[in-house]
């Protein structure tokens, strides 16, 4: 009997910066072929100061000649210090580890989160993540590395916590339970794309509160849904052996342990929080007033040559914006070096950078992660391709001949299919408000619907693709937390693993924006799906 020998193919393991490396040059490779065959585009824009009609042309960019060389080896490093990201994750990453350092993490983990029901808890990081959307990409930074040290405190596996806040932010993130920076970057282009219909229309802020609330707690539920009927089983717990054995040993203290020195640790810990607390209170009250306009010494950080508040506090020159990662920095740091010292774990300035240290191990290799992964985004975005795709999609919706939901189903699909190549949601409403908002108000649907829909459209496959600038943050904190180094978890897998809550997810957002259109509810004070 002859016996047939299988081969089997050998799956190539290969670590996310490897893949981002692969794909940066794949990008020069195919910039040159799309150069070559004169790929382009044209698209209209709107002139905001006279509401006219401009026609772009944008070529692709060829990187692989030359000049293209050039570009990329003299804009690496400019790329890499100008990458949003790396300051951020720096800065969290500090404050983080002073509060890990001082055990403030774990007493909060044993005191509060031990006692919240795991579904629960993971509803309240995905609605949190949700909600964090009101301040551009904050929830990226915090939230996923307190919900995996949640999670790992709470004898879950990390990964499971890392998703889920990851999903809360990236799938929620066209919505919120209040208007925030997002309102100040789209309402101008919703505006101008809506006076070409109706010369006095007036966006509000407000427009889009009452679906913004409903949306978020909804996408809430189904992303606990998801995370533990999908996610969680799939990781299970993880416990290393050391782990196991540290768990032995602690119960075996706690048999010989007098009460007295137990007395004396809880007592620490109660005055470590009693500190953190007040701290964090002293700080969140600056911060307040910090924003808060015409008071003696108040409004350091608003924009005060804005007209409006929102603008103020979310402009583009915002100094709220623009430091808050700053400000929730201090503020772990402050709240870490309280509980440090009231519980007697930093007892001198030596304790606190050691400790600090320990907890900022795993830095270097973020930081090459975040290197190669901002040369690909950048490349990527000097070769005009993204732009050129986004255009197409607009040129499609454009000569599409009917309207109504039909039209408006096309636009949400195809307006997330451009989201893949273009995640930032201004670059893309700039582009497309123009071809979406005027046909179908003439269909009787409204601009600040429209506005919600690109939104909404945005969520879908923003955690799905690399060009994504807090992708790597996910991808480096999933391997951080990764034990099986051998099989390290790359951006494809990665992918792949979320795919679940991204597919049901999009679903539940269309059957959201369909629904809430049929029936017909109001958005916001005074507004309605229809014009």
């Amino acid at each position: 009997m002859n016996k047939r020998k299988k081969m089997r193919l050998k799956r190539i393991k290969m670590h996310p910066v490897t893949t981002y490396i692969l794909l940066t040059l794949l990008t020069v490779i195919v910039s040159g072929i799309l150069s070559k065959v004169n790929f382009q585009t044209t698209y209209s824009t709107i002139n905001q100061a006279d509401l006219s009609i401009v026609q772009n042309t944008v070529i692709v960019e060829n990187l692989f000649n030359y000049d293209g060389l050039k570009y990329i080896i003299s804009s690496a490093s400019a790329n890499f210090i100008s990458f949003a990201p790396l300051s951020m994750f720096i800065l969290t990453a500090i404050g983080m580890s002073v509060m890990m350092a001082s055990g403030f993490m774990e007493y909060l983990s044993k005191k509060l989160f031990s006692k919240i029901d795991n579904r629960i808890l993971t509803f309240l990081i995905i609605f949190i993540g949700i909600v964090s959307t009101i301040i551009n990409d904050i929830g990226y930074l915090i939230l996923i590395p307190i919900a995996a040290s949640i999670y790992e405190l709470k004898g879950r596996n990390p990964l499971s916590g890392i998703i889920a806040a990851f999903c809360g932010i990236a799938f929620g993130s066209g919505t919120s339970i209040f208007a925030g920076s997002s309102e100040v970057t789209l309402i101008p282009y919703t505006t101008s794309a809506a006076r070409l219909v109706d010369e006095n229309f007036h966006v509000s802020i407000l427009s889009n509160l009452f679906i913004m609330i409903v949306t978020t707690i909804i996408l809430a539920i189904v992303g606990t849904i998801i995370v533990e009927k999908f996610i969680v089983p799939k990781f299970g717990k993880q416990k290393e052996k050391r782990d196991l054995q540290a768990e032995n040993d602690i119960e075996v203290i706690d048999d010989i342990e007098s009460e007295e020195e137990r007395l004396s640790r809880e007592y620490k810990e109660h005055r470590g929080a009693k500190y953190a607390l007040i701290a964090s209170i002293i700080m969140i009250i600056i911060f307040i007033y910090s924003v808060i306009p015409n008071l003696p010494l108040s409004g350091m950080l608003l924009d005060m040559n804005e007209k409006t508040y929102l603008k103020q506090i979310f402009g583009d020159n915002s100094y709220f914006q623009d430091g808050f990662t700053y400000m929730m920095s201090l503020l772990f740091i402050v709240t870490g070096l309280a509980y440090g010292i009231g519980s007697k774990t930093f007892k001198n300035d030596r304790d606190v950078f050691i400790g600090s240290h320990d907890n900022l191990r795993d830095l270097g290799g973020i930081l090459i992660l975040i290197f190669f992964a901002s040369q690909f985004i950048f490349v990527f975005r000097k070769t005009n391709i993204d732009t050129i795709i986004t255009g197409i999609v607009a040129n499609v919706i454009d000569s599409v001949n009917f309207g109504g939901i039909p039209l408006l189903i096309i636009a949400i699909l195809l307006i997330a299919l451009a989201n893949l190549f273009l995640p930032m949601a201004g670059a893309k409403w700039q582009i497309l408000a123009p071809v979406i908002i005027p046909p179908l108000m003439q269909f009787n649907i409204a601009p600040q619907f429209l506005q919600f829909v690109l939104r909404a459209a945005d969520s879908m496959t923003k955690g799905i693709t690399p060009l994504s600038t807090f992708f790597v943050i996910f991808i480096a904190y999933m391997n951080i937390y990764n034990k099986d180094t051998d099989n390290p978890i790359g951006i494809f897998k990665a992918i792949k693993i979320i795919m679940p809550y991204c597919l049901i997810i999009s679903l539940t957002w269309l059957l959201l924006l369909i629904g809430w259109y049929i029936i017909g509810l109001p958005i916001g004070p005074g507004v309605s799906p229809t014009v």
